[in-house]
């Protein structure tokens, strides 16, 4: 299937590894042009690297902490210059520490929400503008089943949410630009360097148990199988898919809706 994404833009933030960079390198694979981003510039330029011996879409880096004021703009600025424009912008910074609330401070707060909403909310809107100027485009945000559902780490369960109703609320604003706005929430996912590989290490007899009563599936996922359906909604053949959020989980949420 063409998804007609020959030739278009992306910028995908947090994509030198895990899931991020997957959604790079498989937009890539169908012509795109991927700016990736991280704040490691030796894991990006090896990105990077692997994503160009495709030989399909090209691919360049911008290092910083999209989470830090002003360098939201920064990389925008670098994608401008590189390719002229964008068409894809994809929200992939995330992240929690586990905390119960007494144990939570003001800061703690901001950080969850800086980290998993606010930067989401400053790319998209320096984007936008240039989205306009190419007829449309389209943003998807990463957020989790953590968003739709209670059962994971408290700051991060309200950020999450509070990127899935961003997402819906933005969708409202920018369908007359026909630029679509979608989040995506996957399950849990195991990939070198991640979260999931650090527990395997540290306690594999819990893992097995989580496993067990958790993932019907009876294995996590894998990053790739997140970025085959997050490549999909962001082409132009998942063009009614708006306003959208879509579960990536093997059936380890809960919820109805």
């Amino acid at each position: 299937m063409d998804l007609f994404l020959n030739n278009k833009v992306a910028m995908i933030s947090g994509s030198s590894t895990g899931i991020g960079f997957h959604i790079a390198k498989d937009l890539a694979a169908e012509g795109c042009n991927v700016m990736l981003n991280s704040r490691k510039e030796d894991t990006l330029k090896n990105a990077v690297d692997t994503i160009n011996e495709l030989d399909k879409g090209s691919a360049a880096y911008f290092v910083g902490d999209v989470t830090d004021i002003g360098v939201a703009d920064l990389f925008l600025q670098a994608t401008l210059q590189n390719f002229g424009g964008v068409d894809i912008l994809v929200n992939n910074v995330g992240g929690h520490k586990n905390k119960l609330l007494l144990e939570t401070t003001d800061e703690d707060w901001y950080e969850a929400f800086n980290l998993n909403l606010f930067h989401a909310v400053r790319l998209a809107r320096i984007v936008i503008p240039e989205m306009k100027k190419r007829g449309g485009g389209s943003i998807l945000n990463i957020a989790s089943i953590a968003g739709r559902e209670s059962g994971g780490v408290m700051t991060y369960n309200a950020a999450k949410a509070a990127l899935i109703s961003f997402s819906k609320a933005l969708a409202e604003q920018t369908a007359k630009d026909h630029i679509r706005v979608n989040s995506l929430a996957p399950g849990s996912i195991l990939f070198p360097g991640g979260v999931w590989e650090r527990i395997r290490k540290e306690s594999p007899d819990d893992l097995r148990s989580y496993v067990e009563t958790t993932l019907p599936l009876g294995r996590f996922g894998r990053p790739e199988e997140i970025s085959a359906v997050a490549v999909f909604v962001v082409s132009p053949r998942a063009s009614l898919v708006h306003g959208s959020c879509w579960n990536v989980d093997g059936g380890q949420s809960r919820s109805n809706i």
